[in-house]
């Protein structure tokens, strides 16, 4: 299994609406499309008080382009994302990153 780790930067004012898109919507399209939601956080101290931060699960590479550009093409995902940005967009900034475990690493 790969994992990424996603860091998304609110517009201001858009954390709340940002998180209510993901809770109510998101993370059950990612496991409709074959991604394993892993974790979910907000900064509590330090940090920037704008970003959430989550990690995903993929068999591997391929498995995970596959499942976001089915992700990306579906019609339910596409109203969503529509219907939450009707006010402007939710974030600002998107950072990701494909993650390896240290051999010592109690995750593999």
């Amino acid at each position: 299994m790969i994992h990424e780790l996603r860091i998304y930067t609110a517009h201001p004012d858009k954390l709340a609406p940002l998180m209510a898109r993901f809770r109510d919507h998101t993370l059950e399209l990612f496991e409709k499309h074959g991604m394993t939601n892993i974790a979910y956080w907000r900064n509590s101290i330090g940090g920037r008080s704008d970003e959430l931060w989550y990690v995903l699960g993929f068999e591997d590479l391929a498995q995970r382009g596959a499942a976001w550009a089915a992700f990306g093409a579906d019609p339910e995902w596409q109203q969503v994302r529509e219907e939450s940005e009707r006010d402007g967009p939710l974030v600002h900034h998107i950072e990701n990153r494909i993650l390896a475990p240290t051999d010592f690493s109690p995750l593999q």
